[in-house]
């Protein structure tokens, strides 16, 4: 039956790394948006109109007002995104001319659909060495930094010179086949029970692995993929994020390094735990149905203990639910909201005892699988071990840690993970940070429970914002495999989104400064729209608690002028051996094609410095740092 006697952390789980949950010294009050508008945003480019912001309404039985000091006109920072000589300062006319050049030809579809061909081509007829040379002349040279963590050293200090940044992203991705793909996905991402059909199972087929969709490349904007294919292999990437993270440190005081979790285990139990999680935040909504509440934003749902104690009990359900909730509480008014209810995962002595589901007939908690190997729990305890190494790292060096995003099956036990990271690293200042993907229909829940829980346990928040790598491959899998569609129907309602979750965080941060959040945006009128509201709330740059970030070698009209104005921005810095990541660069050539299409704005600054440069007798202009 229903177990209520558990303990609160999911991480403390494992048995030499202990995650725990902090307890909170108070209650901190609860929030909701209460009214939302359409707003302009994409990351990889496109535009759309201004509005004004989501303003926040206040708890019933609360006041006080959600929004920071205002500030006067006359001490307003904007910044000019037409100055192209201020833009470029950092350029020498060589570099310009690049851009340029490497910006049109990913317009030509057909250079950029046989691109893979061309190259290879190109290595017959150059020979390997010269090839790398004309890489690193080109497209290499425009969107890569270098080779390893010493080569790339003189670009990340000639950019912090002009006042940008880096998140260093080691971008080398195995160059194998769609086949090979697919086999390694199935291979990792299906249980020993499942493949010798022992027993009986709970599994949604969302969460289950498909063959058609095993080589998760396809159709991804700009973000490399890992497949797994040993526990050595794991520890190798683990230690090539430490390196990273080395790597930033003693390049900036200030730097980010990311990571993806694909690359730290098993897939398996990412799978799992999604499902796991996303099966009890659904209980959680059809227990709140049965009390008349449904239709309401996941922060605004409250279960009356009352209430559920009798339901459950109705059910089956073994337990004193209302003492257990009442009981661990400082203050309690009878009710629970959806952070109390996740408490409800355990941590048992064994990992694959929290792959535990409700069934609501039968008011039993049933094992997603029956059976699971010593090897897979060593799995699983391994890649929260990894994880750990990587956040203690980060620390110790001075380094925020970016935890990418990945696909939606994934993606709940990525953020849980990368929230219980948050509880011990984020507790004097933000080290580890989320992303949160704007495209999905879930996302503005999913930052305002984050938001939530860091007020009331006192920690950091700390956030990417950003619209989604993976939207075209959700769609074709959801609508092939059968299962609703998770991303926004539209570009303006992601735009909305964006500004939406945008909105809430920046209301957070000016109501108490311990919020955090990079704008991690392309769209110059999104980044406008972020300036205005940080004149609105009174939030200064120099507080380092709003960042912005963009792609290397892309929208450096926005970077640097934002950079040398003085806010904290960020180029996302890929780096690796030439031969390594051009299958990343190839698959970005492909699937940023609308936005180089699209970079018209760009093209023509770039073009109207070069002639200035030239009428003014500058073309041979070298940075000065």
């Amino acid at each position: 039956m229903f177990n209520v006697k558990t303990v609160s952390a999911l991480t403390r789980a494992r048995a030499d790394i202990h995650f725990k949950r902090f307890t909170s010294t108070r209650r901190l009050r609860s929030t909701a948006t209460s009214a939302s508008t359409e707003q302009e945003d994409d990351v990889r480019g496109g535009g759309g109109g201004g509005s004004t912001s989501s303003p926040r309404s206040e708890c019933p039985g609360e006041s006080g007002s959600r929004r920071g000091g205002e500030r006067d006109a006359a001490n307003e920072i904007s910044v000019d995104f037409d100055q192209t000589q201020e833009a470029y300062k950092s350029k020498d006319s060589l570099e310009l001319l690049r851009s340029l050049v490497v910006f049109k030809l990913c317009s030509y579809d057909f250079l950029v659909d046989k691109n893979k061909e061309i190259m290879d081509l190109g290595k017959k007829v150059m020979g390997q060495k010269a090839f790398d040379q004309f890489m690193k002349m080109t497209f290499y040279g425009q969107f890569v930094a270098g080779e390893d963590h010493r080569a790339i050293k003189p670009l990340i200090q000639k950019n912090q010179a002009f006042g940008v940044g880096s998140v260093l992203d080691y971008s080398v991705e195995e160059d194998i086949s769609q086949e090979e793909a697919e086999q390694k996905e199935m291979d990792s991402c299906v249980s020993a029970a499942e493949k010798e059909s022992i027993g009986k199972d709970h599994r949604e087929k969302k969460y289950k692995a498909h063959k058609q969709f095993g080589d998760r490349r396809g159709g991804v904007t700009g973000a490399r993929t890992y497949f797994y294919a040993d526990e050595a292999k794991c520890d190798q990437h683990m230690e090539t994020f430490i390196k990273c993270i080395k790597a930033s440190g003693g390049s900036s005081m200030d730097g980010f390094s990311a990571i993806k979790m694909t690359a730290l285990g098993r897939p398996q139990f990412l799978l799992q735990f999604s499902e796991v999680l996303v099966k009890w935040r659904r209980f959680f909504i059809f227990l709140a149905s049965q009390q008349g509440k449904d239709g309401m934003e996941a922060l605004e749902q409250r279960l009356e203990l009352t209430q559920l104690q009798e339901f459950l009990t109705k059910l089956g359900a073994k337990g004193d639910f209302y003492s257990w909730f009442t009981g661990r509480k400082e203050e309690s008014t009878g009710c629970i909201d959806m952070l109390d209810w996740n408490s409800l995962i355990d941590d048992r002595t064994k990992i694959s005892d929290l792959l535990v589901v409700p069934n609501v007939e039968l008011g039993e908690l049933e094992p997603l699988l029956e059976k699971f190997t010593i090897e897979e729990e060593k799995q699983m305890k391994r890649m929260l071990q990894r994880i750990d190494v990587l956040a203690k790292h980060a620390q110790e060096n001075g380094v925020r840690l970016m935890v990418d995003a990945e696909q939606t099956y994934f993606q709940p036990a990525i953020s849980r993970l990368t929230l219980e990271m948050q509880r011990i690293y984020n507790r004097g200042k933000p080290v580890i940070f989320n992303t949160y993907q704007c495209y999905l229909k879930e996302a503005y829940d999913n930052v305002t429970m984050d938001v939530e829980l860091s007020r009331r346990e006192g920690w950091h928040f700390a956030a990417k914002l950003v619209r989604g790598a993976y939207m075209y491959q959700e769609r074709e899998r959801a609508q092939e495999i059968g299962y609703e569609d998770p991303i926004n129907p539209d570009y303006e309602s992601t735009n909305t989104m964006y500004h939406r979750c945008l909105d809430y965080v920046l209301d957070e941060i000016a109501l108490n400064r311990n919020a955090n959040v990079m704008v991690a945006s392309h769209n110059e009128d999104t980044v406008k729209h972020t300036l205005r509201r940080m004149n609105e709330l009174g939030l200064l740059p120099t507080e380092n608690k709003v960042y912005f970030g963009q792609l290397l070698g892309m929208c450096d009209q926005i970077s640097f002028p934002l950079g040398q104005a003085g806010f904290p921005v960020y180029k996302y810095v890929p780096y690796g051996p030439v031969n390594e990541v051009m299958p990343y660069l190839s698959r970005r050539a492909q699937e940023n094609r609308g936005f180089m299409k699209g970079a018209q704005k760009e093209r023509e600054l770039l073009w109207k410095e070069l002639k200035r440069r030239l009428s003014s007798g500058d073309l041979l202009y070298r940075p000065a740092y």
